[in-house]
C-alpha cells in the first residue's frame, strides 16, 4: 500500500507554557532513515534555557504537588485520549523520523495511551496505608508516598512516543513536574505526546521539553539543585556515566540500560508456535528494541529444523522505507551507525565462529537498511553472544540439557528480559524461576502490559516503570507517628 509522506511539524522547545522555535545553542538536521534526507530542524537549548525549564519545573512542582489526585488523574485521562485521537497522524511521524512502519507505530501509540491511563488511576487510588501500633500511646502509624519533586527524563529514539508517555505519566500522576528531552532525531514525536498532555489542560511549568547535545544537557539538569529524580533508558555504557552523576548529587535515579535476551526453546516446546513467534517478533522494530529476543538456545534434537524454518522466515521479511509503503514488514536502522555495528558483528562471525544462513548484508541505496540476518552456532565469544546488536540479527545456538541453556542463557551482565518455550509444566517452572532477568516471559514475547512493572537488572539497570511501581518510583516514602500529646 502506498503511503503519503506527512509534512514535518516545526520542532519546537517547551518551557513554562511557552512554545520556543529557537534554540539559543543552535540547531541540528532531523533525517529520515529510509532515504537519507533532512526533513526538519531540532533546536539546542542553551545552558539558560535549560536553566529556564529547570526554574518552570520547580515552580511547577510547588503548584501540581498540591494538586488532588482526582485532578491529576482527569488531566491525563484527556491526554490519553486527545493522543488516541491524534493517533494516525502522529504515527506518520514516527515512521517518518525513526522509520518504524506505520503498524507498529500505531501499536506504541494505543499501548501509550492505556500506560498513560493506568498511571492516571494510580493518581486516584494510591492513599497510603496504616500500620497496627505496638503501643497504646500510639494512636496511628501512617506510611504515605509523596511526590519526590522536579524529574528529569532521558529518553531515545526507538519508541519516541511510549517510552516518554511512561516516564511522564508516572512523573504527573505521582505529582511530580519534569522536564523531558527526548532523542534528537526522533523530537517531532515527543513534541507532540507534550502537546496532548498541554492540550489537556496541564498548568504551565509542570512539564517542559527541551533538545540539545545529550551529554551537556544531561549534566546540566541532573547536577542542577532543583532536580530531585532522573529516569534513563538508553545504553548501559552512558547508563553508568548518569547514574554516577545523579548519586554524585544524592538523587534518585531510575535506569532501564540495555539487554541481549535469551531465548531457551526446548525440546518440549511447540515448534511450530515457537518459530513463528520468534521470528516475527526478532525483527520488529528492525530489532532495535531493547528486549528484542536475540540469543536463541535451541535443544540439539530440533535444531537443525528451528535454524531452517526460523531462515526461512526471515527470508520472506519485506524490507523497504515504511513511509512509501505501508506494507513493509520492516524499516530501515535509526542511522548510519547502527549499519556499521552490524557490519562488525557478522563479520566476527565469519570463518569456524559461526554461519550466516540467512542475510548479513547492509542492502544498497539510500536509507540505512540491513538484511534479516541470521547466524547459526555463533561462537561463545563472539561479538554476537556478547554484546547487544540492537538491530536485526539473530543467532542460534544448540544445547544438550536444560541445565545448560540456563547456564548460556545467564552467562552475561545483562538481565532485562529472557524468555523460554516449553509444553512440560515442571520445566517451565523451573525456568521460570531460573533465569536471571527482571522480566520473564514463558511461551510468549510479551513482557509488557501498562499495568506491569518493566525493567532490569545487573547491567540492564535497577528499578522499574510501568504498573504502580511507576507510580512509586516518582514518590518518597514517608512515615507519619502519631502520638497522644499527654496522658
Amino acid at each position: 500500500m502506498t503511503a503519503n509522506r506527512p509534512e514535518y511539524p516545526a520542532v519546537k522547545m517547551l518551557i513554562n507554557g511557552t512554545w520556543i522555535a529557537a534554540g539559543e545553542a543552535g540547531s541540528m538536521d532531523v533525517i529520515n532513515p529510509a532515504t537519507g534526507q533532512v526533513i526538519g530542524q531540532c533546536p539546542k537549548a542553551s545552558p539558560a534555557q535549560l536553566d529556564a525549564a529547570l526554574a518552570a519545573a520547580e515552580d511547577g512542582f510547588a503548584r501540581w504537588s498540591r494538586t488532588p489526585g482526582a485532578e491529576r488523574h482527569a488531566v491525563l485521562r484527556r491526554a490519553a485520549e486527545l493522543l488516541r485521537q491524534r493517533a494516525p497522524e502522529i504515527a506518520s511521524i514516527v515512521t517518518a523520523e525513526m522509520g518504524k512502519p506505520r503498524a507498529q507505530a500505531i501499536g506504541e501509540i494505543t499501548s501509550s495511551c492505556d500506560t498513560i491511563d493506568f498511571l492516571g488511576e494510580e493518581a486516584k487510588r494510591r492513599g497510603g496505608r496504616l500500620i497496627p501500633t505496638r503501643s497504646a500511646s500510639l494512636i496511628a502509624q501512617m506510611v504515605t508516598h509523596e511526590p519526590i519533586g522536579p524529574a528529569v527524563l532521558l529518553t531515545p529514539w526507538n519508541f519516541p512516543v511510549n517510552l516518554p508517555a511512561k516516564k511522564i505519566a508516572g512523573a504527573l500522576a505521582a505529582g511530580c513536574s519534569a522536564i523531558l528531552k527526548p532523542a534528537e532525531n526522533t523530537p517531532a514525536s515527543a513534541q507532540m505526546l507534550v502537546e496532548c498532555f498541554m492540550d489537556a489542560g496541564l498548568p504551565a511549568g509542570v512539564l517542559n521539553l527541551v533538545y540539545g547535545d545529550p551529554a551537556a544537557v544531561s549534566e546540566h539538569l541532573i547536577a542542577a539543585p532543583v532536580t530531585r529524580k532522573v529516569s534513563f533508558t538508553g545504553s548501559t555504557a552512558v547508563g553508568k556515566q548518569l547514574g554516577a552523576l545523579a548519586a554524585s548529587h544524592m538523587k534518585r535515579f531510575t535506569p532501564e540500560l540495555g539487554g541481549h535476551a535469551p531465548v531457551i526453546v526446548s525440546k518440549h516446546a511447540d515448534l511450530d508456535r515457537a518459530v513463528a513467534m520468534c521470528a516475527a517478533t526478532k525483527f520488529r522494530n528492525a530489532g532495535q528494541v531493547c528486549v528484542s529476543p536475540t540469543r536463541f538456545l535451541v535443544a540439539r534434537e530440533i535444531y537443525d529444523r528451528f535454524v531452517a524454518e526460523f531462515a526461512a522466515v526471515a527470508g520472506k521479511i519485506r524490507v523497504g522505507d515504511p513511509g512509501a509503503d505501508e506494507s513493509v514488514d520492516m524499516g530501515p536502522l535509526a542511522h548510519g551507525r547502527r549499519i556499521a555495528a552490524m557490519e562488525a558483528v557478522v563479520a566476527d562471525a565469519g570463518g569456524n565462529r559461526g554461519e550466516v544462513i540467512s542475510g548479513g548484508k547492509t542492502i544498497a541505496g539510500s536509507g540505512f537498511f540491513f538484511e534479516p540476518t541470521v547466524i547459526a552456532n555463533p561462537a561463545h565469544d563472539s561479538r554476537f553472544m556478547t554484546e547487544e546488536p540492537f538491530g536485526p540479527i539473530a543467532g542460534i545456538v544448540p544445547f544438550e540439557a536444560i541445565e545448560d541453556a540456563v547456564r548460556i542463557a545467564n552467562s552475561l551482565r545483562y538481565g532485562l528480559a529472557a524468555y523460554a518455550f516449553s509444553g512440560n509444566l515442571d520445566e517451565a517452572h523451573y525456568l521460570g524461576k531460573a533465569l536471571r532477568a527482571g522480566m520473564v516471559g514463558i511461551n510468549q514475547l510479551i513482557v509488557a502490559s501498562p499495568d506491569t512493572p518493566f525493567g532490569g537488572i545487573g547491567d540492564s539497570g535497577f528499578g522499574s516503570e510501568g504498573g504502580e511501581e511507576g507510580y512509586l518510583a516518582f514518590t518518597d516514602t514517608k512515615l507519619v507517628m502519631l502520638a497522644r500529646s499527654g496522658g
